[in-house]
């Protein structure tokens, strides 16, 4: 069964398009793409770190309106604006998962929505 998930403490749709989707009973939780858009203020932070910062929280956001965790995570995907700012998402990504990190990919593309230096998103199993 498909059940899908919204919460306020993430910002909303900007798009036909659900925040997040479980898939029940197999466990399964997949968010959408996570921009770095404050939920109170509708604004984005400044620099990649503090934009990856609140898209992980964003992310950690729906997980948690689904019953999950970010140790739950099995899998993420990083959007990047410029790969230059790898390191410095990385940095702040760790803190995220500290122990048994969840698979990875890395890409850079032209552009995300409303011009953001990052969007993440992930899927995971309770």
């Amino acid at each position: 069964m498909k059940e899908i998930i919204a919460t306020q403490a993430a910002p909303a749709a900007i798009g036909p398009y659900s925040q997040g989707v479980s898939a029940r009973p197999q466990g399964l939780t997949i968010t959408s793409g996570q921009l770095p858009i404050d939920p109170a203020t509708g604004a984005f932070p400044q620099g990649i770190e503090a934009q990856t910062r609140q898209s992980l929280e964003n992310v950690r956001a729906v997980l948690s309106a689904a019953g999950c965790t970010m140790a739950d995570v099995v899998k993420t995907t990083v959007f990047l604006k410029d790969m230059n700012d790898f390191a410095a998402m990385n940095g702040v990504y760790a803190t995220f998962f500290p122990a048994d990190p969840p698979a990875r990919s890395a890409v850079e593309v032209a552009r995300l929505p409303k011009d953001a230096l990052v969007e993440i998103e992930a899927i995971a199993v309770r």
